[in-house]
């Protein structure tokens, strides 16, 4: 994964000036594109296309400085019709707009090009299963709320704690399959997806494809397949965030294993009363690299 990582970063390079075909690339380097986004917004910090951004303008830039052409000629180069996208674009990544860098130089904040390295880490042996589940459903109360990576997010806080505690236990009651319990699931997320980006919280329990549903609650499916379960227990939520960031830093470039379209699942199997502590599953949807 590391080496088809820098290929990508290679071939943003050689398209600079073009529209990349990351679903080419993506086939290309033998994987999906759905996984090659995910592990490239993760391990670098930002989606695919910002990065393709900042790099697109800091080149940009140094046309910019030179002045041998005109604004319009370079902001066609790259992809724009008009100097005014263009500007809108070179002032969302330096802070300033090209006529004024033209006139005083700067300043300039530059995108490296990057390059990604396997660190030895796992020093810790990731406590992990691989399941083979049939279709299920995923159904519960669900709301729309912002991605935050780090720390408890207040938008799921307020819409778990806005539940009676007698449907807590009405849910626990209808779910009838793995992953058991009471479940975080989080869908409609974008490979590449910023923190702030909306997507689907689910609280709820999983049921067999069979079952009935309730009409007052919702219902993702979880499409038959593969799922990579890792099992984590320490201080929550920051155990669980940090093995889910661990699960691209180090156990997908090390299996043969890449992340496929669907939900992910969170199962608490044990947590203190003030839930500062917690035994965790993550169920995360995978099919062979």
């Amino acid at each position: 994964m590391i080496s088809a990582l820098n290929r990508l970063v290679d071939l943003v390079e050689e398209h600079l000036t073009e529209e990349l075909d990351v679903t080419g690339a993506a086939r290309a380097l033998g994987t999906t594109e759905y996984h090659l986004r995910r592990m490239f917004s993760s391990l670098a910090g930002m989606p695919l296309s910002e990065y393709v951004r900042r790099r697109r303008m800091t080149v940009a830039a140094a046309d910019v400085v030179r002045g041998e052409d005109d604004l319009l000629g370079i902001a066609v180069r790259y992809g724009y019709g008009s100097t005014e996208a263009f500007g809108r674009a070179f002032r969302a990544v330096h802070g300033v707009g090209p006529g004024e860098v033209r006139r005083d130089g700067g300043p300039l904040r530059t995108q490296p090009q990057l390059r990604f390295r396997l660190t030895v880490e796992g020093s810790v042996p990731m406590d992990t299963r691989i399941v083979e589940r049939p279709a299920f459903r995923l159904i519960g109360h669900a709301a729309r709320v912002p991605l935050i990576h780090h720390g408890v997010n207040p938008h799921v806080q307020r819409h778990v704690t806005g539940l009676p505690a007698e449907e807590h236990q009405r849910l626990k009651e209808l779910g009838d399959t793995e992953p058991a319990g009471l479940l975080q699931v989080t869908d409609d997320v974008a490979p590449d997806a910023v923190e702030g980006t909306e997507l689907t919280y689910l609280h709820g329990v999983a049921v067999t494809g069979d079952t009935t549903v309730p009409e007052d609650l919702d219902s993702i499916a979880a499409p038959a397949g593969t799922w990579a379960v890792f099992r984590t227990a320490g201080a929550y939520p920051q155990t669980l965030q940090q093995t889910w960031a661990a699960t691209a830093a180090e156990w997908f470039p090390s299996n043969p294993w890449r992340l496929r379209p669907g939900p992910s699942i969170v199962a608490i199997l044990d947590r203190a009363a003030d839930f500062s502590t917690a035994t965790c599953e993550l169920w995360l949807p995978v099919e062979p690299a």
